[in-house]
């Protein structure tokens, strides 16, 4: 079964370093249970396709992948608090007491309300590294809640857009090498820089949306002037890899520019 496995490393790759990753691969699994095989047969499945597509983490693409991921977690955190808040205030604002406002969703809805807030609290735990298993919940949550819109399209905004921005930022985390994901000094710091844009993000659209703040401006296009501002200010900060910088928050920009069309900012599409 390895051996087999074994072959989806490019030819060069598995001469170079096959017999290492066998040795290695059987040592590990020898007393594991079949489930716990499995996972460690798609591990080394999973790195097998990364070395292909030239996303492993001695590459470069690796590496690029590596620095947007932080701010992909940042943008759907920001993302999913937005929406939750949204319904929250529909809910807290609106006339009608609460519990009669809660008995008439669905289950579509609270799917989506559920959803919503698994990919935040996933986001958050992988930002802060509490959790191993918040970037399988974020991924896993984003690309249900793409998923979902098929089902019930009058959930989202006009169009697939919030759907695939999903898709494409789950794709992002999966890009990233784990062993990559907000590691060392750099990882730890661009991490915070994410996590602060993201606050920056919110507060203002939740107080807004609570009606604690009543001046109002073009809120939808907040986020995204959010992260294009720190994408900017950290290309100007880490020269001469700016532009890679810059390349790496603009990546991780799909769930924002998704509410920004959603909210009649950037309707160029009609």
């Amino acid at each position: 079964m390895t051996d087999s496995l074994l072959r989806l490393y490019p030819a060069g790759y598995r001469e170079a370093y096959g017999r290492e990753i066998l040795d290695v691969h059987r040592e590990l699994t020898i007393d594991l249970s079949f489930p716990a095989r499995l996972r460690a047969d798609a591990d080394l499945v999973a790195h097998a396709l990364r070395v292909r597509l030239g996303l492993d983490s001695a590459s470069a693409g690796g590496r690029f992948f590596a620095i947007t991921a932080p701010f992909a977690l940042a943008v759907a955190a920001a993302y999913a608090g937005i929406q939750l808040m949204r319904w929250y205030a529909g809910i807290a604002i609106s006339p009608g007491s609460t519990r009669s406002h809660l008995a008439t969703v669905d289950f579509r809805q609270a799917l989506n309300i559920l959803l919503l807030a698994t990919i935040a609290i996933g986001a958050i735990l992988t930002l802060t590294r509490r959790r191993p298993s918040g970037r399988f919940l974020t991924i896993t949550a984003l690309l249900a809640y793409a998923a979902q819109w098929t089902a019930t399209p009058a959930l989202y905004a006009d169009g697939p857009y919030e759907a695939l921005a999903a898709t494409l930022t789950a794709t992002t985390l999966l890009a990233c090498p784990p062993d990559l994901a907000i590691t060392g000094v750099d990882g730890r710091r661009l991490a915070m820089a994410a996590g602060f844009m993201a606050a920056i993000a919110w507060f203002p659209i939740a107080l807004v949306e609570t009606r604690a703040f009543v001046i109002s401006t073009d809120y939808g296009a907040w986020p995204l002037l959010t992260l294009a501002i720190t994408g900017i200010a950290l290309a100007l900060y880490a020269r001469p890899a700016g532009l890679r910088m810059l390349a790496a928050t603009a990546a991780a920009s799909p769930l924002f520019l998704a509410h920004a069309y959603a909210t009649g900012v950037l309707q160029i599409v009609r």
